[in-house]
């Protein structure tokens, strides 16, 4: 937590110390005609032979290099020749920034601060330097002193950093909360959340407050990921998963959608999945494979023939066949076959030559008998791809079963059964056959 107090404390620093430099308003006021004679000219200061103009230029370009040490000597020099506050400040902000000298500029600001107690930037840059030399309880009592005379809410948030500090995180919580009720900034109340789940546990309190503030305001996408942290410690799914759509609905990046579906397959919830791609259509390659799982072809063909489009790539064709089988109600129908064959043949000459496409394509000409020949010699160029792939192998098997070769279809399968065996059943429905063709060309013998 410290980080974040020195980042705080660094910001308060630069305003306070900047903010010394700005003019003050008036009101403008009516011209004067002023005689010639009367006017006297106002000499530049010189300091040690250079103006004072310069002086801070020289001060500005050594901050800009973070040469603090160079900077703090000048403003030191500029706030003993003009008693400005504003050099005095800059003078304890690059002590500060520098780590050195920051005792004399403590005391320095000590005796300033006592000479104009009303002035409150000055208060806050003390608390500030209190801090930073980790004297907490004068930070407190100059904090106590602050909001007591101010009404710029941020001095809330300044206020209650030395009770943080010290460990006494329901004080500073406290104070938070004031602040957070007076501007409703998400930030205040990021904070109030780290701390209450990181020091308090009062993780669920937490949780309360960052889903109310989400409900009634413009959330940022950090109050969401805090929010799912916290979810995701409690190890609830629900939760993460309605936090990650709410989020998604503000910022639709592809990462959170991303989540999303990962937590629905997760869940093993595909028609969750599948509603939320087509509602929110961000992933239309997950969405087909869900389609495919779910078995609702008629979509999944509809993204083929828009990838098809796109690409041109054929296996989107080879899918369709798949696709356009998988859906036959009557496996056996003579047309779908046909447009199977068409869609498969299309595919291959368009140069689609993956094992798995060449695998189903060999197999359905074998299993449906439309030209069994082929359909050997297509299973085995799937085969020089995955020479040991167990289906592949069944395929081949179911081939030469399908033209009376049931010695070849029972070594084959015997390999496949030997490796796979007979928990599925398709692989025992062909190795049943093969062995009753099998029996009545080796009684008696070894085979």
């Amino acid at each position: 937590m410290s980080r974040n107090y020195n980042k705080l404390f660094a910001a308060v620093v630069s305003l306070i110390a900047a903010s010394a430099f700005s003019a003050p308003q008036t009101l403008p006021q009516e011209p004067q005609t002023i005689p010639v004679a009367k006017v006297k000219k106002v000499q530049p200061l010189s300091i040690d032979g250079v103006s004072e103009d310069e002086w801070v230029m020289q001060a500005i370009w050594h901050e800009e290099q973070s040469d603090f040490v160079q900077s703090g000597k000048i403003y030191s020099k500029l706030y003993a020749a003009t008693q400005k506050k504003e050099y005095l400040f800059k003078e304890v902000s690059s002590s500060i920034y520098g780590k050195t000298d920051t005792r004399k500029a403590l005391n320095r600001l000590k005796e300033w601060n006592k000479a104009n107690p009303n002035d409150l930037a000055g208060q806050r840059l003390l608390l500030a330097l209190y801090l930073h030399e980790k004297a907490y309880g004068e930070a407190e009592k100059i904090g106590v002193g602050l909001i007591q005379k101010s009404d710029n809410v941020s001095d809330l948030e300044l206020a209650a950093n030395p009770y943080l500090l010290q460990g006494n995180y329901q004080k500073g919580v406290d104070l938070l909360n004031k602040l957070y009720k007076k501007t409703k900034d998400e930030r205040v109340l990021l904070r109030i959340a780290a701390i209450m789940t990181q020091y308090m546990k009062q993780r669920q309190q937490a949780i309360q407050l960052l889903e109310t503030h989400r409900r009634i305001a413009d959330a940022s996408p950090e109050l969401y990921k805090m929010l799912i942290d916290l979810y995701v410690q409690d190890e609830k799914l629900d939760k993460i998963l309605k936090t990650y759509i709410a989020l998604y609905e503000e910022e639709p990046e592809a990462e959170y959608a991303q989540k999303i579906i990962e937590i629905y397959i997760y869940n093993r919830d595909f028609k969750g999945a599948i509603a939320f791609l087509e509602k929110y259509p961000s992933d239309d390659l997950m969405l087909y494979e869900l389609y495919k799982k779910e078995k609702y072809f008629k979509k999944a063909s509809q993204l083929v023939e828009k990838f098809y489009k796109k690409d041109n790539d054929p296996k989107w064709l080879a899918e369709k066949a798949i696709l356009t089988y998988e859906a036959a109600i009557d496996k056996n129908d003579k047309k779908m076959l046909q447009e199977i064959v068409s869609l498969f043949e299309q595919a291959i000459a368009e140069g689609e030559d993956d094992s798995n496409y060449l695998n189903y394509y060999g197999y359905t000409l074998i299993d449906k008998s439309i030209d069994i020949d082929k359909g050997i010699k297509i299973v085995q160029k799937s085969l020089e791809q995955q020479p040991d792939n167990s289906y592949y192998l069944d395929s081949l098997a179911w081939g030469y079963f399908k033209k009376g070769e049931c010695k070849k279809a029972y070594k084959i399968m015997k390999q496949v059964v030997d490796k796979e065996g007979l928990s599925e059943p398709e692989i025992k429905e062909h190795w049943d056959k093969i062995r009753e063709c099998i029996k009545p060309l080796n009684i008696g013998q070894r085979i």
